[in-house]
């Protein structure tokens, strides 16, 4: 089976989280749509959301919660894609 990355739009950093105690957007195994958001990215503090740009199952997060991130950096691996 293929494997595709999603990539950060713009630098910042990364959250898998919509808040500190809630559930990841995306958990392994799961089915992904295109426009699905995937994750935010703070940018001097204001967020904007991740979506996705194919549909896939998620292998992966490729960075950690809360970590400093340039452009085009890979956030989800995604299989099938």
């Amino acid at each position: 089976m293929s494997t595709q990355m999603i990539a950060a739009p713009a630098p910042g950093v990364f959250w898998q989280r919509p808040g500190p105690d809630a559930e990841p957007f995306l958990s392994p195994g799961q089915e992904v749509r295109i426009g699905q958001t995937i994750g935010i990215i703070e940018i001097m503090k204001m967020f904007v959301e991740v979506h996705a740009d194919r549909d896939g199952i998620v292998k992966r997060y490729v960075i950690d919660n809360g970590q400093s991130i340039p452009m085009g950096a890979s956030l989800v691996e995604l299989e099938g894609a």
